[in-house]
C-alpha cells in the first residue's frame, strides 16, 4: 500500500496554480534537477517534469536544505538612510540637543577651570575637587537615566560629558598643578577611559564610545601647557583604551576617532620643536599598532587603513627638521619597519604598511645621498623583487624609484653636457656617471621586464618599450662614454666613446630584429633602434666627430647594418 502523499511513478506533478502560497512553482536546489535549472532559463526549451520524489534533506551528502533554511540566503539590501531621513524621524530633535548640549557644557568646564586659573579663584586642590565632583554627578545622573528606555540619549551625553571631565580633571592635576606623579596620572587617566569605554560596550552605544574618546581628545591640550611629551602621553593612553573595544566591536570610527589627536598633536610640536624625539616616535608606533588590531577583524576597514597610512607621518616630518644624521636613521628606521611589516602581514594592511614603507625608504636615501644612482639600484631591487614575489605594489614602487632617480641623475650625475660637450672632467666624476648610467640602463631593462611578467601590460605592447627603450639608449650612451674617458682621458676618449656608441647602438639592434622575427615589439624596437643610429650619425656623429672617429663611427655603423640586413633576410626566407 502506497502513502497518499508519495507521488505514483509516471504520476503528473501538480500544476503552478497547486503549489501553497509563498512557494515558488520552480525554485532551483529544491526538488529540481541540475539539467532542469540549466534548461529552464533557455528559451524555447521545456522544461522537464521531475517523475521521482528528491530525497529529505539529510539523507544524502548532496542534498541541500529548503530555500528558508540556506545558512548562506543574504537579507535584502537596504540602502542606508539620508541626512534628511535621519534628522526627520522621531526623536532626532531632543537626540540632537543632548549631543549639543553635553559638548557645551564639557566647553564650559574647560572655560571654568582656565578662568579659575586666570583669575585665581579657589586654590589648585579645590578646583581639581570641584571638578572630580562634577563628573562624577554627570555618570551618576546619566547611569540613572539609562534605566528609563525613553531618556537613554540623553544618558548618553551625559556620561559621555561626565567621563570626559573626569579625564581632564586626571590631566589638569598631573600636568599643571603636579598633585599626580605622571606614573600614576597615566594610570588614573587610562582607569576612567577604560571605565567609559567599557560602560559604552555595555549599552551597546557606539556613539558613546566615539563621544568619550574624542571629547577627552579635543580638549585635553586646551588645558595642559603647550604641546608637550605629557600630553601625547595622555592622548595616546585614550588610543590603547580602545584597542580591546576594537578587538569586541566591529565600531570602526573608533579607531579613526581615537589616533586623530595624537598624531595631530605630534605633527603640531615637531613644527613648533617643543616635543621630545620619544613622543613623537611612540605617537607613530602606537597608531600604527592600533590599526593594525583593528583591520585583524576586517582588512578592508577604511578607517583604520587611513590611520595605517598616516601613522609614519609624524616620524617622517620629524625626519625632515633634524639634522643630517639624526634624519636619516629616523626615516630609515621607520622603513625598515613598515617594510618588515609588509613581508609580515599579508592583505590591505601590509600593503598600506609597505608602500608607507617605500616612502620613508625614498626620503631616506635622497637626504644621505647625492643623485640617483642608490635610487636607482632600489628601482632595479624593487623590480626583482616584485616579479619573484607576484606583487604589483612593489612594481609601482620600482617605477616611482626610477623615475625620480632619474631624473635626478640626468640633474647632477649623467648629464647631456657630459654627452654632448668634450670637456675634461675628474675621475670621481666620471666614476658616478659610469654608475648612474649603468643602473639608469638595468632599471630601464628591469621595469618592462617585470611589467610583461606580472602581466601588469601585454607582451607585444610598446607603452612600456619606448619610454624604458629611450632611457636605455641614454644610459647606454652614458656607459659607454664614461667608460672610454676613464680610459682615454680628455677629448680623445670622447671621440672614441661616440665612435663606440653609434656602433654599439647598430649591434644592439641587429641583436632585437633576430629576436624580434617572433616576436612584435621587439622587431620595432630593433627598427627605431636603426633609425635612432642613423640620425646619431648624420646629427651629432658627422658635425662633433673629426678624422679617424667620424670614419670609424661610419664605416662601422654601415659595416654591421649591411650585415644585419642580408642576416636578417636569411633568417626571414628560411622561416
Amino acid at each position: 500500500m502506497t502513502h497518499p502523499s508519495t507521488p505514483q511513478p509516471g504520476a503528473q506533478q501538480p500544476a503552478a496554480d497547486d503549489v501553497p502560497a509563498g512557494q515558488s512553482a520552480a525554485q532551483p536546489g529544491h526538488g529540481q534537477s541540475t539539467a532542469d535549472q540549466f534548461t529552464a532559463g533557455q528559451p524555447g526549451q521545456g522544461r522537464p517534469q521531475s517523475t521521482a520524489q528528491q530525497p529529505p534533506y539529510g539523507q544524502s551528502p548532496f542534498a541541500q536544505p529548503p530555500y528558508g533554511q540556506r545558512p548562506y540566503a543574504q537579507p535584502p539590501y537596504t540602502p542606508s538612510p539620508t541626512l534628511r531621513e535621519r534628522l526627520s524621524r522621531e526623536g532626532a530633535g531632543s537626540r540632537l540637543l543632548a549631543w549639543i548640549g553635553g559638548a557645551v557644557t564639557l566647553l564650559g568646564v574647560v572655560l571654568l577651570l582656565i578662568l579659575a586659573i586666570q583669575r585665581g579663584w579657589l586654590g589648585p586642590l579645590p578646583r581639581v575637587a570641584v571638578g572630580a565632583a562634577f563628573g562624577g554627578i554627570l555618570v551618576g545622573a546619566g547611569a540613572w537615566l539609562h534605566r528609563k528606555p525613553v531618556a537613554r540619549t540623553g544618558a548618553f551625553a551625559l556620561v559621555a560629558t561626565g567621563v570626559a571631565t573626569l579625564y581632564l580633571d586626571t590631566v589638569a592635576a598631573t600636568s599643571l598643578y603636579d598633585f599626580l606623579p605622571v606614573p600614576a596620572g597615566l594610570a588614573v587617566g587610562l582607569a576612567i577611559a577604560v571605565g567609559g569605554l567599557l560602560l559604552a560596550v555595555k549599552w551597546d552605544s557606539s556613539l558613546l564610545a566615539i563621544a568619550v574618546v574624542g571629547g577627552c581628545g579635543v580638549c585635553a591640550p586646551l588645558i595642559t601647557w603647550g604641546f608637550t611629551g605629557e600630553l601625547v602621553t595622555f592622548l595616546l593612553m585614550i588610543q590603547i583604551a580602545t584597542v580591546p573595544v576594537q578587538l569586541r566591536r566591529s565600531w570602526w570610527p573608533l579607531s579613526f576617532t581615537a589616533a586623530i589627536p595624537p598624531l595631530t598633536t605630534a605633527l603640531i610640536g615637531v613644527g613648533l620643536r617643543t616635543l621630545p624625539l620619544w613622543a613623537v616616535i611612540a605617537a607613530g608606533v602606537v597608531s600604527a599598532a592600533a590599526a593594525l588590531v583593528a583591520l585583524r577583524r576586517n582588512d578592508n576597514e577604511p578607517y583604520s587603513l587611513s590611520v595605517l597610512a598616516v601613522s609614519p607621518l609624524p616620524v617622517l616630518v620629524a625626519a625632515l627638521v633634524r639634522d643630517k644624521p639624526e634624519s636619516v636613521l629616523l626615516a630609515g628606521g621607520a622603513a625598515v619597519v613598515l617594510i618588515a611589516t609588509w613581508t609580515i602581514v599579508r592583505g590591505n594592511s601590509g600593503t598600506v604598511a609597505g608602500i608607507g614603507g617605500l616612502v620613508a625608504a625614498m626620503q631616506a636615501t635622497v637626504t644621505q645621498f647625492d643623485g640617483g644612482a642608490v635610487l636607482l639600484g632600489e628601482a632595479v631591487a624593487l623590480a626583482f623583487a616584485a616579479k619573484f614575489a607576484r606583487n604589483r605594489f612593489a612594481l609601482g614602487g620600482s617605477l616611482a624609484f626610477g623615475v625620480i632617480g632619474g631624473l635626478f641623475a640626468l640633474g647632477s650625475d649623467v648629464t647631456p653636457a657630459l654627452l654632448v660637450l668634450p670637456h675634461w672632467h675628474p675621475r670621481d666624476l666620471l666614476f658616478t656617471a659610469l654608475c648612474s648610467a649603468a643602473l639608469l640602463l638595468a632599471a630601464a631593462i628591469a621595469l618592462p621586464w617585470a611589467a610583461t611578467r606580472l602581466n601588469v601590460v601585454k607582451s607585444d605592447s610598446l607603452a612600456p618599450w619606448l619610454p624604458a627603450g629611450l632611457c636605455a639608449l641614454y644610459g647606454a650612451a652614458g656607459l659607454v662614454l664614461a667608460a672610454s674617458m676613464l680610459v682615454v682621458p680628455g677629448r680623445a676618449g670622447f671621440l672614441v666613446g661616440h665612435t663606440l656608441v653609434t656602433v654599439s647602438w647598430t649591434v644592439v639592434a641587429f641583436v632585437l630584429l633576430l629576436r624580434g622575427i617572433e616576436v612584435v615589439a621587439l622587431r620595432i624596437t630593433g627598427l627605431v633602434l636603426v633609425a635612432a643610429a642613423v640620425a646619431k650619425l648624420v646629427l651629432f656623429d658627422l658635425a662633433a666627430l673629426d678624422g679617424l672617429a667620424r670614419v670609424g663611427a661610419f664605416l662601422g655603423a654601415g659595416v654591421i647594418l649591411l650585415v644585419a640586413g642580408a642576416r636578417y633576410a636569411r633568417v626571414v626566407a628560411s622561416r
